[in-house]
């Protein structure tokens, strides 16, 4: 059995960010990516895909992007720079391993791969805030004879050129997948559960997420209020295209159910041209197409689930522990089990993994400290 001071579950940006703190704080780690590269599920994304971050509040921990990169860097330039920050700090993590289990050993814990187990005083989960695609059951589904698929397997348009797509589900990817549909020659469609906070991806010249950063310092209840008046003035009421907001208010959503709005690069006017059409949720799946809740009828050639992620973590981590945030939390501190990237905020998650990364590291360095101090101390 190995056994090592941190154990780091995940070699995408978190972990890695996480890697380069210890590493330039001088704290051993090993590095575990079950797959054989790192930063995996953003090389698979969607090809047109963007950060919807700015490049000033996205960058990793110590490493700006550089200034040739546009203000919001396309997934391919992401990749780049994500390579060069691990080969920068020679972060180099162990491939095909993957966790089966992390569970409590004394006052340390023990983490079994498919390689065997390994003894560390501290793990650290970044095993990615969209682990795993979430495929809601559908009455009929199963009887549809076009293409379906999640969206995690969706690239571009190419192959529904021509094509009547629905798109089920309207965050983020929904909506910027039926944007590249459209672009690309299909006739989407994208079906809307229920309400949906839009905003624009820059207010007057201003990044959305600035505004984010910027109402924190405002009464969450005073912000609520005013931004469904003034995404009104820079949108357009958007009841009449079939798309209404949810009750929660746009900040309350963030805050209790982790979900950012929808940032419009696009869809919104396309929508308005009728480009784009908008339906209600599904009642049912047919062998060609689909009933909604309304009772009207759609005949479509293809269908992409953008039904969203969930963590991994639940499958491996020890069932008796319920971790209470990601970062640094008492519990984590104490237990010395830390999880990073899983905190949707409106400053934007990027900007929240480079801040929880140097924060677990500090704690981990400050811990080993102790530890090393408690060891010492005459009997």
């Amino acid at each position: 059995m190995n056994d090592t001071p941190v154990v780091i579950v995940g070699a995408g940006p978190a972990g890695l960010a996480v890697a380069a703190c210890l590493r330039q704080a001088g704290q051993d780690f090993i590095l575990l990516e079950k797959e054989q590269q790192t930063t995996p599920a953003w090389r698979r994304h969607y090809e047109r895909v963007h950060l919807h971050t700015t490049k000033r509040y996205s960058s990793l921990p110590f490493v700006p992007f550089p200034k040739t990169y546009p203000r919001y860097v396309p997934r391919d330039l992401f990749v780049e720079y994500l390579d060069a920050y691990a080969q920068r700090f020679d972060l180099r993590p162990r491939f095909g391993e993957t966790v089966r289990s992390v569970t409590r050993q004394g006052r340390g814990w023990q983490v079994e791969t498919t390689s065997g187990a390994t003894r560390a005083s501290h793990v650290v989960v970044a095993s990615g805030y969209n682990a795993e695609p979430l495929m809601p059951a559908f009455a009929g589904a199963e009887t549809f004879q076009g293409k379906s698929l999640h969206s995690a397997g969706y690239r571009n348009a190419a192959p529904f050129a021509g094509q009547s797509v629905l798109v089920v589900g309207m965050g983020n990817t929904g909506a910027e997948i039926a944007l590249d549909l459209a672009e690309g020659g299909a006739r989407p469609t994208i079906s809307v559960r229920g309400g949906v906070h839009i905003v624009p991806r820059e207010l007057l010249g201003v990044p959305i997420q600035m505004i984010g950063m910027a109402s924190r310092f405002g009464p969450r209840s005073l912000n609520d209020a005013l931004f469904p008046i003034i995404l009104d003035l820079a949108l357009g009421r958007l009841e009449k295209y079939g798309l209404r907001r949810p009750k929660q208010g746009l900040l309350q959503q963030i805050d209790v159910a982790s979900r950012i709005p929808v940032i419009d690069v696009g869809t919104i006017q396309k929508i308005r041209e009728g480009t784009i059409k908008i339906a209600p949720d599904i009642a049912e799946i047919s062998r060609d197409g689909v009933r909604f809740v309304d009772g009207k009828r759609g005949r479509f050639d293809a269908i992409v689930f953008a039904t969203g992620f969930r963590p991994g973590y639940a499958g491996f981590l020890d069932p008796g522990i319920q971790p209470d945030g990601s970062g640094v939390t008492a519990q984590a501190s104490n237990l010395g089990l830390y999880l990073v990237g899983f905190h949707n905020a409106v400053t934007g998650l990027l900007r929240e993994i480079g801040i929880e990364a140097a924060d677990i590291a500090d704690d981990i360095r400050h811990g080993q400290n102790r530890k090393k101090a408690a060891e010492t101390l005459p009997v």
